[in-house]
């Protein structure tokens, strides 16, 4: 018997839990088709709302890679894996009405595919987000993103995007959606906070049903020669690096709120085997985004390869991934007593001869 790849998100049976994200290559209509193509789950397109200036955001926007060293290194396929992303990134362009229209188009070809294309809403102000998400269902896609998570909204004018910090108006805002629209809803929180659990958990009271978690961090890189800012302001910035950090609040918002509800795991995955980890950590489903702005969608394709292999040597379908490293946590204070075990990672210099303190 075959493994099975399929994952259910929040009510929405995907034939593999690896979603192409949104970034500026699911902008256009090419970029989408290309994401189909490379075999995906389902692909969240570039998100949208109604404020002008969060789409003039786009046309300011700039991008770079660093390594180890905090030095800029060329943008192409041969980057390494190690290599930070930092940005000033910004919404679709697009006019709502041109990006409702294509989208539908492109979720129409999605259903040939057995996958799915999800509408994605920034919130800006929340009577435009409702009317426009009551738009979306009606024009009959199938799954729409509620993105409160946006990295920047600290760095733009005031009420472009919304980085929503608190719990309560995240429950607010989740609500009024929830009650203009019947359609799955999965909200995107932030990463900007120690909360992550409660957001997701009022995220879940008020009507989500799935929650994808975290946005991307905002980091700030002086450039040691010129003495200014690299790309002269603070930055979205994300890498290999931040999976442990994703996967941490996977797990602790799993414990928080139980393995009943659908998580989505997004920044730090690259290929097949993150996948797995996200997995592990209780998401049901993983976004890979930015990365495939690096090295193509063939990234994609690879990652769905590798986790299908992955599956087939340990004898798995993809549901029995999820959580199960996530439950075997333990706390601190739960762990056995290892006496003197600090001191094998002390240089031998920093320590006592006769091994007192």
């Amino acid at each position: 018997m075959g493994i099975d790849l399929s994952t259910t998100v929040g009510g929405v049976t995907l034939k593999n839990p690896i979603i192409a994200g949104p970034a500026e290559h699911v902008i256009d209509r090419n970029g989408i088709l290309r994401a189909l193509e490379s075999g995906v789950g389902a692909v969240v397109v570039k998100s949208n709302n109604e404020v002008a200036g969060a789409k003039d955001q786009l046309e300011r926007s700039e991008y770079m890679l660093v390594d180890e060293h905090w030095r800029k290194i060329p943008w192409n396929d041969q980057a390494p894996r190690s290599a930070t992303l930092a940005c000033r990134s910004g919404m679709s362009p697009m006019p709502f009405d041109s990006w409702l229209e294509q989208t539908v188009k492109l979720d129409a070809e999605a259903k040939t595919r057995d996958c799915y294309v999800v509408a994605s809403l920034i919130l800006g102000q929340i009577e435009p987000a409702v009317e426009m998400a009551r738009r979306i269902e009606a024009a009959g896609l199938r799954v729409l993103e509620f993105n409160v998570g946006v990295p920047y909204a600290s760095q733009t004018s005031k009420g472009n995007v919304t980085t929503e910090l608190s719990p309560e108006r995240l429950a607010t805002q989740v609500a009024a959606v929830r009650a203009a629209v019947s359609l799955p809803l999965w909200v995107k929180t932030t990463g900007q906070s120690e909360r992550v659990p409660s957001l997701a958990a009022a995220a879940f009271d008020a009507g989500a049903n799935a929650v994808i978690m975290a946005g991307r961090l905002l980091g700030f890189i002086p450039d040691v020669e010129t003495l200014k800012p690299m790309l002269n302001t603070s930055l979205g910035i994300g890498g290999y690096w931040n999976l442990p950090i994703t996967c941490h609040w996977l797990a602790m918002t799993r414990k928080a709120i139980g393995g009943n509800k659908t998580l989505i795991g997004i920044n730090g995955a690259q290929t097949g085997l993150d996948v797995v980890r996200f997995m592990l950590s209780g998401a049901s489903a993983v976004e890979i985004a930015s990365p495939v702005m690096i090295y193509g969608n063939k990234l994609l394709t690879n990652a769905i390869a590798e986790f299908t292999q992955y599956l087939q040597n340990k004898g798995l379908n993809a549901r029995d991934l999820i959580g199960v490293a996530a439950d075997q946590r333990r706390s601190f204070m739960e762990m056995p007593r290892m006496p003197g075990n600090w001191r094998n990672y002390v240089p031998a210099d920093c320590l006592s001869p006769d091994g007192s303190s």
